[in-house]
């Protein structure tokens, strides 16, 4: 577990909070990807936790974050946020194969949530 106020490798931190966004990457073609979990502080540490033992790519995006953290879980990524999320996933498709999920990790400031089905990443 990460402990509060130290930084570790992958993450942004601004003041005392910390945001990640867990994105599903496995979409039918044709799909918008769509956010599985949000979470704030404590509940954003596991998400990263959870990224990091499953070998989950997660990339560092402050304004990312930002835009998708104010999604609720299951909505498709807006078209605002969709160009920097293709660019994120063709990256992961070059760099090995497609990817689980991604996520993304900046600062924000508001209650956690996750999603009520399945796990973090969108799976039963």
């Amino acid at each position: 577990m990460m402990r509060e106020g130290r930084k570790q490798p992958g993450q942004r931190q601004v003041g005392d909070r910390q945001a990640a966004v867990a994105l599903n990457a496995k979409t039918w073609p044709g799909e918008v990807p769509q956010v599985t979990a949000v979470g704030f502080g404590k509940n954003a540490e596991k998400i990263l936790e959870l990224a990091f033992a499953n070998d989950v790519k997660v990339r560092q995006d402050k304004d990312l974050t930002a835009i998708l953290a104010a999604m609720e879980v299951g909505s498709p990524v807006p078209l605002e946020a969709l160009a920097a999320v293709s660019e994120i996933l063709a990256y992961l498709y070059r760099a090995g194969g497609a990817p689980a999920a991604s996520a993304t990790v900046a600062e924000n400031g508001d209650e956690p949530t996750t999603s009520a089905e399945g796990d973090l990443y969108g799976q039963p």
